[in-house]
């Protein structure tokens, strides 16, 4: 059962379209008006189990000042205005996608942040910071951003969003933090970051999982009735995140150090989609199950394009090795061959 989980925690960009083809056929086939009571429940499969692996001691931990202070300067002084202007650029017509867009705009971060920062070899003590900051930062300005760019165009009751992200969010978070206290003092550290810690973003993946499977099926009809809408959707996420890249790798690469420019990436462009689809099929009614779709369908570029950027990190920012260490293994390495030249020569 775990390895399954998991399994499926590291191929999300083939899951989610996978669950994407079977809640259409679900939706297309029955009636899924029944779906909506397994909302709550996925919703806090998928973010629960998000919350109990989350350090919020790193915050107050020192250092990487700058990069954290730039990160929130991205995260909510240019991505949101430019998803925006996208999202009108895009969906004049159509609110509540460009409602889908901002929303996965507005929450920056997730656990994905770290682990990608590591696969990257950056300074995985930013991103930690910077996933427990953009997270709390993002959830409180949501309501705002999305009351002042948008409250004209789509029905919003602002006291009903902010009532979902206690919900969806600060609820979780105490929840899990009380977990992850209890496990710690039961079990230690050692056996909660090795047995049990990897096993929550799996069981998070299924909340996930569960909740694109519902946001399809609920907006299958439409979707079968204007089957471009989909190449329509995909088209302003690759704008963003492409945009998105560029802008955080040239200030990152401009003003930080490699390990903090890699976490300044990561944790600038890696949105809290677990989120954003929660507050999409919670908060907006009915009408939410476009902005869900344009959120599930926000997971498989983002998490492709993540992956893709690893590959080539070293090109963009320089090798992890520093020159003088790579140049000194380099010299110990040609140590043995000069050796046996010496003594082929002398024989």
């Amino acid at each position: 059962m775990w390895k399954l989980l998991l399994t499926l925690n590291k191929n999300l960009f083939i899951a989610i379209p996978v669950m994407l083809l079977l809640g259409f056929g679900c939706g297309v086939l029955c009636d899924p008006g029944s779906l909506k009571h397994a909302i709550v429940p996925l919703t806090f499969l998928m973010v629960y189990p998000m919350m109990v692996t989350l350090k919020v001691r790193k915050v107050f931990q020192r250092g990487d000042g700058k990069a954290q202070w730039l990160a929130q300067a991205i995260n909510f002084g240019v991505i949101p205005f430019a998803v925006l202007l996208i999202g009108r650029l895009f969906f004049p017509n159509e609110p509540y996608l460009a409602l889908g867009l901002l929303l996965a705009g507005l929450v920056p971060t997730s656990g994905m942040t770290i682990s990608w920062t590591g696969f990257a070899k950056g300074n995985v003590e930013a991103a930690v910071k910077m996933t427990v900051i953009g997270l709390v930062l993002g959830s409180l300005a949501t309501p705002i951003y999305v009351k002042l760019l948008m409250g004209a165009d789509i029905d919003m009751d602002v006291w009903l969003v902010v009532r979902q992200i206690l919900l969806i969010v600060f609820l979780p978070m105490i929840a899990g933090h009380l977990t992850q206290s209890l496990l710690l003092r039961r079990y230690g550290p050692d056996a909660f970051q090795k047995r049990m810690a990897p096993r929550f973003p799996a069981l998070s993946a299924l909340g996930v999982l569960g909740i694109v499977f519902v946001a399809m099926a609920l907006k299958a009809r439409s979707v079968l009735q204007s089957p471009e809408i989909l190449l329509a959707i995909f088209a302003p996420i690759l704008v963003i995140y492409a945009l998105n890249f560029a802008l955080s790798t040239w200030i990152g690469k401009r003003l930080l150090p490699r390990g903090d420019a890699i976490a300044l990436v990561y944790g600038t462009v890696m949105r809290n989609l677990s989120i954003a689809l929660a507050l999409a099929i919670n908060a907006f009614g009915p009408q939410g199950a476009g902005a869900a779709l344009v959120v599930a369908l926000s997971y498989v570029v983002q998490v492709q394009a993540a992956a893709w950027y690893v590959r080539y990190t070293d090109r963009i920012f320089g090798s992890a090795v520093p020159a003088a260490l790579a140049a000194a293994l380099t010299a110990e390495a040609t140590v043995p061959v000069v050796a046996m030249d010496r003594q082929r020569s002398e024989s």
